[in-house]
């Protein structure tokens, strides 16, 4: 058996993939064959491991990404199960800034999907080495060899076919390794715990040759070490192979590729073979290059006896409110009592309780070293993304990117004497979710919380009542728009004022232009270079413009997609005062902006629509009907797919739309793709 074969080491690993790829019923089976559970949880009927939450189990979705580990030929494995859904993508974003590899789900039927497209170019950000997982060959649609084609096409991916299927659709009845040359097949009495391997039929032999020279020459191509060998027609061993292959992944020339039905029980056992031989432990990753407080870069090997850095990468309300933060050690040890700093706040905290996480369970272990995931109690300063290192060695680790929200809703308790108790539940899940964000608005007085989508709010606020006993009620759904200028334009500002006996005097000018799409606010310093303004308050008056940024002139939205330049500051005699610079600055932008032509931005969403054919004129016209504009259009077996650019605001209730007019039949995934000028109502 392939469990039967030596290794080890740490893999600290996730799984990212589109909604409905597989990814939870991929894991449940690793848990499974690694021993970690001894039932398998179905996501359809809510019993998943994964999926532990409510809202989870409800929907059959992931939207919290689970921890968990297991072992696998001698080694450990800690696994992240992340969302597919796009509302939750920091899941995806945090968990793969501290993950050492991935593996990519794909459903055969559909495909390399936008939600998949958006997690790899996640995983790539970040230079995680990855393998590929093609899930649900089973299927009435599947397609390998499609599925391949999207994998290079789309993702700009290398793959190597390493377990190809034996069959598809109904006659799917094991995996072809190509490697190997062997072929794997599971009975069903026992849910594919036993994988009998076996010489693969006769007719099959002289495809198998090819497709393995090619393997080899692919391999060859892409490593210097075996490239003698092959040009000389030397036979290279398996082992040779195999390091040959590893290498080129962690150095993400390759993909790997392997299949299966996990839903089915097949395919799993090579997968996590694959994984232990091909994906990196902590020990073969580069040292990182971090910085300390004053901004001197430092680097962060792995190892025990270093100084402790670790990166804080989620945090997770429990036991009624108590904050455990998810760390991610780099280097050094950690235990139960030890005193950590934070070196962003300069605070110190005391270390409670050190945690292994299994999804919602978790065993106290009172020590972790370089290379785990684990959770800790006592953590009272950390936020998502911190450092967490000794007081008198400290370091700052990259930390973590959040989007911004785009959707907002207006929430209030039942009882209007609970305010004080909704605002401090909000307090703790905006910690909690870097994508979540709530306010008073200085107007109304409502609460205002805003999000990534209608089901990231919703999901929220049944949390809110589930596991805080606030009951709350939520308005309709609102866009968070943003402002930008249509042309360039100047504006000046004076303060000229007596103050306790004193006159104050400055003069500023501020220039605006506009930039192009999805390039966000930008404040510059455009002061002739023989100034000689005290640097204080030059600093005070970038600190003003680069604030400026955050309301524009029509109604208070952050502005995009535009620079301000600071042309001119004229000071009175003696003038020392950052408050008169302030306002002279403030002032003088305030006139550029209203001089731009200033206008509204909102929200663009990527749309891509699953229908049957009979159904695509009521969806386009729909479309049209919603200002969307259609992109592509492109065939899938007897269903159609429709990529599209529409408003957020015109997309509330689609999915019922859809249902609609499809009969039930379609579907739709939407995820954010840039901010462009409001059409006009």
């Amino acid at each position: 058996m392939a469990a039967e074969r030596k290794s080890g080491g740490i893999r600290n690993i996730g799984i990212i993939a589109h909604i409905d790829a597989g990814k939870t019923t991929l894991t449940e089976r690793i848990l499974y064959y690694t021993g970690r559970t001894h039932k398998l949880g179905e996501v359809h009927d809510g019993e998943a491991t994964m999926d532990y939450m409510p809202e989870e189990q409800a929907r059959g979705i992931t939207i919290m990404s689970a921890v968990t580990t297991c072992d696998w030929r001698n080694a450990r494995l800690n696994l992240i199960d992340t969302p597919g859904h796009v509302d939750f993508t920091i899941e995806v974003e945090r968990s793969l800034r501290v993950l050492d590899g991935a593996v990519g789900v794909f459903c055969a039927v559909g495909g390399v999907q936008p939600q998949s497209e958006t997690v790899w170019r996640q995983a790539d950000r970040h230079g995680v080495p990855k393998l590929v997982f093609i899930n649900k060959i089973d299927r009435v649609g599947a397609d390998f060899d499609r599925v391949m084609t999207q994998i290079k096409t789309k993702l700009g991916a290398r793959p190597l076919i390493l377990t190809r299927p034996f069959g598809q659709e109904e006659n799917f009845k094991g995996v072809l390794d190509i490697l190997r040359r062997r072929l794997y097949l599971w009975g069903q009495d026992d849910l594919g715990a036993e994988m009998k391997e076996t010489a693969p039929p006769s007719e099959l032999a002289e495809d198998l040759e090819t497709e393995r020279a090619a393997l080899v020459e692919t391999v060859a191509e892409n490593d210097d070490e075996v490239m003698e060998d092959y040009l000389e027609g030397r036979e290279i061993s398996e082992e040779r192979l195999k390091a040959a292959i590893r290498r080129a992944t962690l150095g993400l020339k390759l993909v790997p590729v392997f299949c299966g039905a996990a839903l089915r029980n097949k395919g799993v056992q090579p997968l996590l073979d694959g994984i232990v031989d091909y994906l990196p432990t902590p020990a073969d990753l580069p040292p990182l290059t971090a910085r300390d407080p004053q901004g001197a870069p430092l680097t962060v090997e792995f190892r025990e006896k270093a100084p402790l850095a670790a990166l804080v990468f989620k945090i997770q309300m429990v036991d009624q409110g108590r904050k455990m933060s998810f760390l991610r050690l780099y280097s050094g040890r950690l235990a139960e009592g030890d005193e950590v700093l934070n070196p962003r706040t300069g605070q110190k905290d005391k270390i409670g309780r050190i945690l292994r996480i299994h999804a919602g369970k978790r065993d106290r272990i009172g020590e972790a070293r370089a290379g785990e995931l684990v959770g800790v109690m006592g953590l009272r300063s950390a936020g998502t993304g911190d450092t967490i290192c000794e007081p008198g060695r400290p370091v700052l680790l990259e930390s973590i990117r959040a989007a911004d929200p785009v959707i907002s809703i207006a929430l209030e308790p039942e009882n209007s004497g609970d305010l004080d108790k909704l605002n401090e539940i909000l307090g703790k899940l905006t910690e909690e979710d870097p994508t979540f964000k709530a306010k008073v608005d200085d107007q109304t007085g409502q609460t205002i919380i805003s999000g990534m989508g209608e089901l990231h709010l919703e999901v929220l606020t049944q949390r809110i009542a589930r596991e805080f006993g606030l009951n709350v009620r939520a308005g309709k759904p609102q866009v968070v728009f943003r402002e930008t200028i249509g042309q360039a334009a100047t504006g000046e500002g004076s303060f000229d004022r007596e103050l306790g006996g004193a006159r104050h005097r400055a003069r500023a000018v501020v220039s605006v232009e506009p930039l192009p799409r999805g390039t966000g606010y930008r404040a510059e310093d455009r002061l002739p270079a023989q100034g000689t303004l005290p640097p204080p308050l030059l600093a005070a008056a970038m600190n003003t413009l680069a604030e400026g940024g955050q309301a524009g002139p029509l109604q208070g939205f952050p502005l995009l997609d535009l620079t301000a330049g600071l042309a001119e500051l004229e000071l009175g005699e003696g003038e020392d005062s950052e408050a008169v610079v302030r306002t002279a600055v403030s002032l003088a932008l305030r006139e550029a902006l209203g001089r731009a032509a200033p206008t509204l931005m909102e929200p663009m969403m990527h749309l891509e629509i699953t229908t049957p054919d009979e159904f695509m004129g009521e969806i386009i016209g729909d479309l049209a009907a919603r200002k969307g504009r259609v992109e592509d259009l492109a065939g899938q077996s007897r269903f159609k797919v429709v990529t599209a650019l529409a408003p957020l605001s015109e997309l509330f209730g689609y999915s019922t739309a859809i249902r609609s007019q499809t009969q039930g039949r379609g579907s739709f995934t939407m995820h954010f793709s840039h901010y462009d000028v409001a059409a006009r109502k």
